[in-house]
């Protein structure tokens, strides 16, 4: 239940000379969607804007003034990578007039990303498309007459994070091979080429290349340390880089090495006390979380959120969000009151401070979180108070068909039928259903989650006829989407078993199904897993059914190894 949730400004340029700003500080997918995201195409706008050709240029300068993309987690959420862009200075002294030049040559390359990220903010997709190819083709023209300077690799940079921020991944790939060849024969004295290894980092990063992004940010690190030394502030933003990688191929121990020199450099240069450090402690903290420490993240949290007490008051926003990182850590410890406490107040103080829009996605996902925590303890009247309330935001700002109540709806069922409340479940899922097939269609794989929960509760319902034929149009639009060997389709058969047993189907046909869902469970989690135990136990027994003793044994003897090491397990 655990949401990496992070809100922080950029690091202020108290200096007046250079800054550094930290663009992807945290892991992939960190602001959590409790709702399903569905891709809307707006008319296409006329496009009037100027192709911005940069041309190659012999500049020798050394000051830099350059406002770049950042890229994160890819979500399909076109505003939430828009909140990445951030600016990267770097200071040098050199002659006024070649000052001049470069800053041209920077605002050219500026000007042009930020019309790809207007045209794609308006909807102008194919506009933006346009615009990026046309830079494309006349740095590829330069490159193929053997013109392959810092401006070539700057240029094919700023072209890759537009069509990253479209969402074109597989060109993204082919453009950081690109760049990847300009920037291998560059000398590590290049102007801007740490800017632009910070940015391949992050991009490769988010394409799952993690040891080619490992390379472009160490080979930044590298360079900021000849020039800037290695206690700079300026390795903050490679060193975070590097800390997201190595949580991401799971070398956690390393990735802690790394937000703790984050967060050593940033107290030597910021002080201990610094709005600055709240990122690397953010990213500390969930990290820590997430490998079942929560004791040790509880120290980053609190730092967060007295720094932020300290700096804005109790009241403040940003003083919520860290209030609720912290009941992540009291769940995970089994403080559960504590940690409930520790929501409210965190709601409370988010909506009385207008922080955040009642709408927003962080908003929600903190209300289904504290909901979820209520039905744990048995307070669900409770929690399908917030599930409603979850449900009446959307509705209200949304409308009542919109794709994302359908998930509100879902989660009031569930709660219903905990309470046994199958008729009140029955209504809001079928509901959820109409709401999903007008807008995903009627054999969209998304459609079967609300289904199989129709089919479950109508079994409960005891109208077991309904119940099946719903989870066999599940299982066949299942098997289309994803194959026949997937863990969706052994979720459908699973559950068709169940109620096909009720209904005194085959029982040679339904041991079948259970050895194709164990199969599955099998290459999916493992010989050894508590999924598979459980399909085990059930084919044990319906083998007793059949007379079957010769095939019985065998598995009975690898049911009790499987009993024992998971008792084993939960002993320690």
């Amino acid at each position: 239940m655990a949401a990496s949730l992070l809100l922080s400004p950029p690091f202020p340029n108290n200096n007046g000379v250079s800054q550094v700003c930290l663009h992807h500080m945290l892991h992939s997918g960190h602001l959590h969607k409790s709702s399903n995201f569905f891709s809307v195409c707006l008319p296409k706008a006329n496009c009037s804007f100027k192709l911005f050709m940069v041309h190659a240029r012999n500049f020798d300068l050394c000051c830099v003034s350059r406002n770049l993309a950042s890229v994160g987690s890819l979500d399909g959420n076109l505003a939430a990578q828009q909140k990445h862009f951030h600016r990267f200075k770097t200071s040098f002294k050199q002659s006024s007039d070649k000052l001049d030049g470069m800053k041209s040559f920077e605002r050219e390359l500026q000007e042009l990303f930020d019309e790809v990220k207007r045209m794609i903010m308006m909807g102008n997709k194919n506009d933006a498309i346009d615009l990026l190819q046309a830079n494309y083709e006349d740095v590829k023209e330069r490159m193929d007459a053997g013109i392959r300077g810092i401006e070539e690799a700057a240029t094919i940079d700023i072209i890759a994070l537009g069509y990253m921020a479209i969402g074109d991944l597989k060109f993204v790939g082919s453009l950081l091979d690109m760049l990847n060849e300009v920037v291998g024969s560059l000398k590590d004295d290049e102007l801007l080429l740490d800017s632009v290894l910070v940015h391949m980092g992050s991009m490769y990063s988010t394409l799952g290349k993690f040891e080619k992004s490992m390379s472009a940010y160490r080979r930044a690190i590298g360079n900021m340390e000849n020039i800037y030394g290695e206690n700079s502030v300026f390795l903050i933003t490679p060193i975070l880089g590097i800390a997201k990688v190595l949580t991401s191929i799971g070398r956690t121990s390393k990735a802690v090495e790394f937000y703790n020199r984050a967060i050593t450099l940033l107290e030597s240069s910021k002080g201990a006390e610094s709005e600055d450090l709240v990122i690397p402690l953010f990213g500390l903290g969930y990290l820590l979380l997430k490998e079942g420490k929560p004791t040790e993240a509880e120290t980053p949290f609190l730092r967060v959120l007295n720094i932020y007490k300290k700096l804005y008051g109790e009241n403040d926003g940003r003083v919520g969000v860290a209030m609720c990182s912290l009941a992540h850590v009291k769940c995970a410890v089994g403080n559960a009151n504590e940690a409930i406490s520790l929501y409210r107040k965190a709601l409370e103080v988010i909506t009385s401070s207008n922080y955040m829009a009642l709408d927003d996605s962080i908003m929600e996902k903190m209300r289904i979180d504290l909901a979820e925590l209520l039905h744990a303890v048995g307070r669900g009247k409770e929690g399908r108070e917030l599930l409603e309330e979850c449900l009446m935001i959307t509705e209200r700002y949304k409308g009542k068909e919109d794709p994302s109540s359908a998930t509100h709806l879902i989660n009031l069922a569930t709660s219903h039928s905990r309470s046994k409340n199958y008729a009140e479940a029955e209504r809001l899922l079928r509901t959820s259903l109409q709401i999903m097939e007008k807008t995903v269609g009627a054999d969209d794989q998304s459609i079967t989650f609300p289904m199989l929960h129709l089919a479950v509760t109508l079994y409960h319902l005891k109208r077991d006829e309904e119940a099946e034929q719903l989870a066999l149009e599940a299982l066949r639009i299942r098997e289309i989407a994803f194959g026949n060997d997937s863990l969706p389709v052994a979720e459908a058969l699973d559950c068709l078993v169940s109620i096909q047993t009720r209904l005194m189907k085959d029982d040679e046909s339904l041991l079948e199904q259970l050895k194709r869902v164990l199969s599955i469970q099998e290459k999916e989690f493992g010989a050894e897993s508590e999924e598979v135990m459980i399909t085990l136990k059930k084919i044990v027994f319906y083998l007793e059914k059949l007379g079957r003793k010769n095939d019985i044994f065998p598995l009975q003897k690898r049911l009790s190894a499987l009993r024992l090491k998971f008792k084993q397990r939960m002993q320690h």
